[in-house]
């Protein structure tokens, strides 16, 4: 069979899996061992350096491997064509890039052929379709220069409808909601629910709130898983998972109240 049509059901395994960025020599991730099942999702958190992004990047095949295998559905990654494993990915990354054209050609950019059908399902399930049919234009509306400049929640909801409009089977979130206030993060992870079922999902945070749409979360530092577990358990074994989870919690109470002060 052709390596380009091989077609990706979800499995993702990362076994022992090193690397080594080629041009700084930084050594980015350490021994990562993992297997997410079709349909699970994952959540990869940690702070800034920690490495969270880099697997994102070795999924992609952005890089390979220094050492170690990383396998989808038992086949190794290197089996995957590029063109046939990214066209079946869906990646939504922190940094937003939406091209200065109308919403339905940004949100369809992934397709071959422009589906109408798809590109509205997306919106809707990514919870932008009524902020797009407010717009005088809908559909039609230019984003960019001459166009109206999308709120960070409207962006990276558009972005979420790009990622999911091929109807991926793997979607992988890269820090995606970091730059949005906490109630749009709360919006945006409900909506995620329903786009996440029957995908294998990844969840790429230095937030722990994300984390709460995983079945099984992993905590990195320094490029080394140093906790695995669920939300519950890892609040019980009282970790780095936990003292991450109760310092943000504090920080988005004291901003709640800082706006309540404000509003009153």
């Amino acid at each position: 069979m052709d390596k380009n049509l091989y077609p990706i059901e979800g499995k993702i395994e990362f076994n022992k899996v090193d690397f080594y960025y080629p041009d700084t020599g930084i050594h980015a991730l350490k021994n990562i061992s993992f297997i997410l099942q079709p349909g699970e999702a994952l959540a990869i958190i940690g702070t800034t350096g920690s490495g969270k992004s880099t697997i994102a990047n070795l999924i992609l095949r952005m890089y390979d491997v220094t050492g170690g295998q990383i396998k989808i559905d038992n086949r190794p990654l290197t089996d995957f064509g590029l063109e046939s494993l990214r066209s079946q990915l869906g990646y939504v990354p922190q940094d937003v890039f939406l091209f200065s054209d109308t919403i339905y050609n940004n949100i369809g950019f992934g397709l071959k052929e422009p589906d109408e059908d798809k590109i509205i399902q997306s919106a809707k399930d990514a919870d932008v379709y009524s902020n797009i049919m407010d717009f005088p234009n809908e559909f039609n509306t230019r984003i960019g220069e001459r166009g109206i400049t999308l709120s960070g929640g409207q962006k990276q909801r558009v972005s979420i409808a790009r990622a999911i409009v091929r109807e991926p089977k793997i979607l992988i979130l890269d820090d995606a909601l970091s730059a949005v206030d906490t109630k749009t993060e709360n919006t945006i992870l409900n909506s995620m629910k329903k786009i996440m079922e029957g995908r294998t999902s990844i969840i790429i945070s230095h937030r722990v709130s994300s984390a709460k749409l995983a079945n099984t979360i992993i905590v990195l530092s320094d490029g080394e898983i140093i906790e695995k577990g669920t939300h519950e358990s890892l609040m019980k074994d009282g970790g780095a998972y936990r003292e991450l989870y109760e310092k943000q919690m504090q920080a988005d109470q004291e901003v709640d109240s800082g706006e309540s002060e404000y509003i009153s």
